[in-house]
């Protein structure tokens, strides 16, 4: 138990990722905190499970390692010796009734050299990759849609074979609508410094390989995996940061929804939370941008209108366990599939082959995963369970000639789970904040803010909590009971 139980109180509102790492943050710096989950379970899109005996991932299942804040959260709660790098990082994109090896050399599907894209694009795709270094510069201006941006330069065909289907693996979206300021701010800030956008993939690429081996991923000591998975499923973060939440002298409760804000006073604030009333000296909103616009409504309208702005995509899972003995060889680690085929899956994961846990867990098994569903296909989701595992079937056996049957299927719906980033996305975000900071004691974070990766989420809750900290420090530097 922290000592220090005794500071301020802080409401934080939604269970997912973002909310706990708040939580786990304020209740280290002694605020009481407690955290009101309006589902049955912690963790948002953060799932663990099981297939058959085998243990699985059944929502996002790695952590991208060259940020610091999941992997440092993960060891911060116990989980450092259960880090796991993948087995294999080699993929493949199942393009025009082939898979072909996923190309190096390039970030987020935009090659710094066309002849690295040969055997994925045709020869006139390459080529007009190749035209980008006599195109006259292109502005990128404040924002624009990488898509269109890369087509321009580079033409379409590198979008639609290789950068939509990266893309889509992230934000399920239409990458001819995706900020790039927002989803490849690296790229974005080269494309602004330099005359082609081959040149500005090269410094991209010069400054990454600047980047110490192991300084990737805050020292993980795991040969600076772009990626990493934990052991048990990173489905198992959300329980252990909870576990330490309430070590600190936090309180979670699940199955209950916030339903209203009320300011009492200068500073504090009343939660409503079914027949509760709750007093908080601050407040986090770390629910999806809907949930978080009802809230701030009345408080904050042009921040409530700017989020209820925000759409979603929805997306399925479909988990399958076959007889390790029924499967063909099947190399690396998965595939993307370039939505402009017209396959209903849009990738797959050898859960086995990618992780050495899922094969320790069920040796004689063989898992793997497909995920369906990108912005604007919501229909595709809404489909049985059995037409969803029919179609990933039909998918997989035409891309790898799988042709055994499943002894287990699983589907998973996330629906509405992951924020769209189109042009002007962040420049949103900022007006959203701007019209926040203006009530005192209350922050927002989640991933409809400052990126959709496990890492980006645990960071905005971060900014979130050291704000609410800071401004109790300024007001209250004795007794820090109020705001």
């Amino acid at each position: 138990m922290n000592a220090d139980t005794t500071g301020p109180s802080v409401v934080v509102a939604g269970g997912g990722i973002a909310g706990l790492a708040a939580a786990h943050r304020l209740a280290l710096a002694g605020h009481r905190v407690t955290l009101l989950e309006a589902g049955p379970r912690l963790g948002g899109k953060l799932l663990a499970g099981e297939i058959a005996g085998a243990p699985v991932d059944l929502g996002a299942e790695s952590l991208l390692a060259r940020r610091p804040e999941a992997v440092d959260l993960a060891r911060a709660v116990g989980l450092g010796d259960r880090l796991q790098a993948p087995g294999t990082t080699t993929a493949s994109v199942w393009s025009r009734g082939e898979l072909v090896p996923m190309p190096k050399g390039h970030v987020m599907g935009v090659p710094g050299d066309a002849r690295a894209v040969e055997g994925l694009l045709s020869a006139e795709g390459v080529r007009r990759i190749a035209l980008d270094a006599e195109l006259p510069p292109t502005e990128v201006g404040e924002d624009t849609a990488i898509g269109a941006y890369v087509a321009a330069r580079m033409g379409h065909e590198v979008v639609d074979r290789l950068v939509e289907p990266l893309l889509g693996g992230v934000y399920a979206g239409d990458a001819y609508r995706i900020s790039m300021r927002a989803a490849v701010p690296a790229l974005f800030a080269a494309a602004r410094e330099h005359r082609t956008l081959t040149d500005a993939v090269r410094a991209v690429q010069r400054a990454a390989a600047a980047v110490p081996a192991d300084a990737a991923g805050s020292g993980t000591g795991l040969g600076g995996s772009v990626f990493l998975g934990v052991d048990g499923g990173v489905g198992t973060l959300p329980g252990a940061v909870a576990d330490a939440i309430r070590a600190a002298g936090g309180e979670i409760v699940t199955d209950a929804p916030v339903t209203a804000l009320r300011r009492t006073g200068a500073t504090g604030w009343q939660v409503v939370c079914g027949d509760r009333v709750r007093a908080a000296d601050a407040v986090v909103l770390a629910t999806p941008a809907g949930p978080a616009a009802g809230l701030l409504a009345p408080h904050a309208p042009a921040a409530a209108a700017e989020l209820d702005a925000v759409a979603y995509a929805s997306m399925a899972l479909v988990t399958l366990a076959f007889r390790r003995t029924d499967v063909p060889a099947l190399a690396g680690s998965g595939f993307l599939v370039p939505p402009v085929d017209g396959h209903t899956i849009k990738a797959s994961t050898f859960s086995s082959q990618k992780w050495r846990w899922v094969t320790d867990g069920a040796p004689d098994l063989f898992v793997l995963r497909t995920s369906v569903g990108r912005h604007g296909e919501e229909e595709q989701v809404l489909r049985e369970d059995a037409d969803l595992v029919a179609a990933s079937l039909k998918d997989l056996g035409a891309a790898t000639g799988l042709a055994a049957r499943p002894v287990a299927t699983t589907v998973t719906r996330w629906t509405g789970g992951l924020p769209q980033y189109p042009v002007g996305h962040l420049d949103r975000v900022a007006r959203v904040r701007e019209a926040v900071a203006a009530l005192p004691g209350l922050r927002v974070a989640g991933a409809a803010y400052d990126g959709v990766g496990i890492p980006a989420c645990i960071a905005s809750a971060h900014r979130a909590a050291d704000e609410i900290i800071a401004t109790s420090k300024r007001t209250d530097p004795g007794a820090g009971h109020s705001l």
